[in-house]
């Protein structure tokens, strides 16, 4: 391509993301590629048989998808409502609780396009596993080299001011 902020999708490598035997997937960082700043533009492939991450919800940054092919599930929201994804459905998901969201994909697998703000500080909500992800100095997205605090936290983890 001829721009710096301007990139060819088979130009960019996919990362692989295999963290147990119920999640893997694959990314491409389109918005990293082309240089973009303040919105994280990637592209998902989700083979059958997996999911992407834990059900979760951002505080600082909205997030949005649209399925490009395959099916799958959506489950969204705090009554955690199912709804079948096929191509050309978009979802969008607000920073607060509203938001929350897990990703299933269908027999076929999954092609998604996910957008988000990319706001930092963060931090991200996970009610299935009662933890709170913190992202200071790199959104959720960013370059986790940058990050100062990227660390993941107990939901009930408190302690007194002035202990």
């Amino acid at each position: 391509m001829s721009h710096e902020h301007v990139v060819q999708e088979d130009d960019v490598d996919w990362t692989a993301y295999e963290p147990d035997v119920d999640h893997e997937f694959h990314r491409k960082q389109l918005g990293r590629a082309a240089g973009s700043e303040g919105l994280g533009v990637s592209r998902y492939s989700i083979p059958p048989g997996n999911g992407t991450w834990h059900r979760h919800y951002h505080t600082a940054n909205e997030e949005g998808l649209y399925v490009l092919e395959g099916t799958g599930t959506l489950v969204l929201g705090p009554d955690e409502e199912e709804i079948s994804l096929a191509a050309g459905i978009f979802a969008s998901f607000p920073a607060d609780e509203r938001g929350v969201h897990a990703i299933e994909e269908g027999e076929d697998g999954l092609e998604l396009l996910m957008l988000s703000e990319m706001n930092e500080p963060d931090v991200a909500v996970y009610p299935d596993e009662n933890m709170v992800g913190l992202y200071v100095g790199s959104p959720p997205g960013g370059d986790s080299e940058q990050r100062t605090l990227p660390e993941y936290f107990d939901l009930g983890a408190e302690r007194e001011y002035w202990e």
